[in-house]
């Protein structure tokens, strides 16, 4: 032992004992040996006060996020109308008109196909439809002349109802002159057996008999003839007639081909215009993918083009689009320009989800499910037009709807 604790050691066996003094504690200081309670009480409550701050914030939470004025999402982007210009009918690539990413207006020539082929196409199509009109005019001046074969018929068939009332006039005017000439010359040839006429009279009464009975022969003949003329003249026009229904049925199918003649020019007319690859609106070309001597199909994409309208397509949650509606005000304000702010208005909403109109949409029908949030896009057009030619299709931006509540 070392000698400086041995000495401490005799020295305290040597001081006479006292009794321990303990200083004074005050008495709010809680010992170790206090209640269980009052240690754990105060972490346990506050547990309780952060479960429960958690319990309502989650469950109010959509109608918290919904009923914000202010709807915010960088989900968004700026579109626009991307069309792909493509051949319609085969041909070889005369000229391209465009440069690439080139400013261009409605109507503008694009591209031009070798349209020779086609041209002479409609050449021989106007051909067509001008013989299929020569044939019917010539239908017509046959009509016409088979019309006054008719006519003419008619004429005969009057004409012969004429002669057949003339000879029954004759008939009956013969058969009256017979009714007194006959009487008269058996009177007369009554006297002459009693000799109380002259030979004289006699003669001249079987003269004036045998002449009535002549007349009345010639109308009967005439009456024969003029039938035979009725008959031959309603042959006549029967068959005139048929001849002139057969040149109507004519003018139907030359009509039916001069209709289909001219429907084929049509068509050659809209292939010839096919040729020619315009601009369907103002604003710019992409870069071109066809050039000139080039063989191109039908359906070949030659250009894409972008129309100069653009809009921006924000994708918010379902549960911010609370009290979004139609009209609302907006503000965008793109990564391209920043601090610039574009104002707009909500102009449509989708009518579903985008995953619904996905190639594949999810079925949650089946296996395990993870409710996630779902998005729709609302379409936002901009208040001043002139932003359209700075803007591209693509471009990120952060939009900002102020709900009307």
């Amino acid at each position: 032992m070392a000698p400086e604790a041995a000495s401490a050691t005799v020295t305290e066996h040597a001081k006479p004992k006292l009794a321990p003094v303990r200083a004074a504690e005050p008495d709010h200081v809680p010992t170790p040996d206090g209640p269980r309670w009052q240690r754990y009480g105060t972490p346990a409550l506050v547990v309780v006060l952060a479960a429960a701050v958690l319990f309502t914030v989650t469950r109010n939470w959509n109608s918290w996020e919904g009923g914000r004025i202010e709807q915010v999402t960088d989900d968004a982007y700026v579109r626009g109308d991307l069309t792909p210009l493509s051949t319609k009918v085969a041909g070889i690539v005369r000229k391209v008109r465009v440069s690439d990413y080139q400013t261009v207006h409605d109507g503008d020539v694009l591209v031009q196909l070798d349209d020779d082929d086609y041209r002479a196409q409609v050449t021989q199509a106007s051909a067509a439809v001008a013989a299929a009109n020569a044939a019917i005019e010539d239908n017509r001046r046959q009509k016409q002349l088979q019309q006054a074969k008719i006519d003419r018929s008619f004429a005969g068939v009057s004409q012969a109802q004429a002669e057949i009332s003339a000879a029954q006039a004759g008939i009956a005017a013969a058969q009256a002159d017979l009714d007194r000439t006959l009487p008269e010359r058996r009177r007369q040839e009554a006297l002459m057996q009693s000799n109380s006429t002259t030979r004289q009279k006699l003669e001249q009464a079987v003269a004036d008999e045998e002449r009535s009975r002549a007349q009345q022969v010639n109308s009967q003949a005439s009456l024969e003839q003029a039938k035979a003329m009725l008959s031959s003249s309603q042959s006549a026009v029967d068959a005139e007639r048929r001849g002139f229904d057969v040149l109507n049925s004519q003018e139907l199918q030359l009509i039916a081909d001069l209709r289909a003649k001219q429907a084929a020019l049509t068509v050659a007319q809209v292939n010839l215009g096919y040729t020619t690859i315009e601009a369907p609106a103002d604003g710019i070309v992409g870069e071109r993918q066809v050039r000139p001597g080039q063989l191109v199909s039908p359906g070949t994409q030659v250009i894409s083009f972008v129309s100069q309208i653009k809009w921006v397509l924000a994708n918010y949650r379902e549960t911010q689009l609370t009290n979004v509606k139609v009209g609302d005000p907006a503000e965008i304000r793109v990564d391209a320009y920043p601090g610039e702010v574009i104002h707009g208005k909500v102009v449509e909403i989708a009518p579903a989800s985008g995953s619904q109109f996905a190639l594949l949409p999810p079925d949650n029908a089946t296996g395990n499910f993870t409710k996630v949030v779902q998005r729709i896009p609302v379409k936002i057009a901009l208040d001043d037009a002139s932003w359209a030619a700075k803007l591209r299709p693509g471009l990120s931006v952060i939009a900002t709807v102020r709900t009307r509540q």
